[in-house]
């Protein structure tokens, strides 16, 4: 492993746990702490945690906060007027390409935070400094290195985060899913996640992330890697950027056109010429293999209406079958069989509306 890979402040933690560690754009993160199908059924069964620590903080302030997100942001953040309460949204360059997806919560008009992507965390802070000084808008953008950053997912997360964090269970037991609270003066908990489950994610100082593992551990929360947050993830369609969408690809062409907020004909947000002109019409939709094998990124699909591709396949511990999310020609629709290439043999597959799975019960 390259001594030049970045760490988050538990990487001491996933050492000690035997967690086998990879590259994750440049991050060296925990893969598995031995058997991913194993913290992929914790999660959906009881209780799993991740470090998703490599994501990045950025806290927004300023009077042109608002203004500055609006024109940011394909999602409209004028729909936030509850502390605390987040957004999911695409910033989009010009051309209606997805730079990344991320979060956005608001606490007051001139004071926000986003959330985005480890992988792309450099190019997103750049391209909103380079909006703000262009635009002149009056808003301070500050990456927040110093917090790390856990997610406590599965049915019984709210049981163990209150268990280890008791102090914390009257600011969160009544939260609305994405919303979140400050419980002290830099711990933010929200009811979000990237799993199809219940629970929260937790952003706090990193000097105090050691310890809430440790007592999250001590609740019976298991360590889960990267290998169990992606199967999870497909499983509830949830798209990851850099396979599912990038800056080539259009949100509608990713599934994800109804965060495109048009409503308001004045609000010109970047890209928002070229989404609206945007007419291929084609969809990301679920797949579901009808044999044997396994989907993977990039296999060709044979549908109906045309060729497709798929963006993101896996085997589902859940539903133990093939699953994969496919680009696929307009007029393709759940219900439509399908042919998806694997080492040269055109295997039966049949399209899927998605989520795969939510709240640990099949919907296929």
């Amino acid at each position: 492993m390259s001594s030049a890979l970045k760490r988050t402040p538990l990487y001491n933690q996933h050492v000690q746990s035997d967690a086998r560690m990879v590259d994750f754009g440049g991050w060296e993160m925990p893969v598995s702490y031995g058997s991913q199908i194993e913290e992929h059924h914790a999660v959906r069964r009881a209780v799993g945690m991740f470090d998703v620590s490599h994501m990045l903080n950025v806290d927004l302030a300023g009077a042109g906060a608002p203004a500055f997100l609006r024109r940011l942001l394909a999602n409209d953040v004028a729909r936030l007027s509850q502390p605390g309460k987040a957004l999911y949204s695409c910033m989009l360059n010009p051309q209606g390409g997805v730079i990344d997806d991320l979060i956005v919560y608001f606490f007051a008009a001139d004071r926000w935070r986003v959330v985005v992507n480890a992988g792309t965390a450099d190019k997103d802070i750049a391209w909103m400094r380079r909006v703000a000084r262009a635009e002149n808008f009056d808003v301070t953008i500050e990456p927040r290195r110093d917090l790390a950053m856990v997610a406590v997912q599965g049915p019984d997360a709210r049981q163990a985060l209150w268990a280890a964090r008791p102090a914390w269970r009257g600011a969160t037991e009544s939260l609305a899913p994405f919303v979140g609270v400050q419980v002290d003066a830099d711990t933010l908990v929200a009811r979000t996640g990237y799993t199809g489950e219940d629970g929260f994610e937790i952003m706090l100082p990193a000097a105090g992330v050691e310890a809430l593992w440790q007592d999250l551990l001590s609740q019976g929360a298991r360590p889960c890697g990267l290998g169990a947050r992606d199967t999870l993830r497909l499983e509830a369609g949830m798209n990851l950027y850099g396979q599912d969408m990038d800056d080539l690809a259009y949100p509608q062409e990713s599934g994800l056109g109804w965060t495109l907020s048009l409503k308001d004909a004045a609000r010109r947000f970047i890209g928002r010429d070229a989404v609206e002109a945007y007419a291929d019409g084609r969809v990301l939709l679920g797949l579901k293999l009808l044999d044997r094998g396994v989907m993977r990124a990039h296999m060709a699909v044979r549908a109906p209406h045309g060729e497709g591709e798929i963006t993101s396949g896996t085997m589902s511990p859940t539903l133990g079958v093939s699953i994969a999310l496919a680009r696929l020609p307009a007029g393709s629709q759940p219900g439509d069989a399908c042919q998806v290439d694997i080492r040269g043999k055109w295997v039966p597959a049949e399209m899927i509306k998605l989520p795969f799975v939510r709240h640990g019960k099949a919907l296929v």
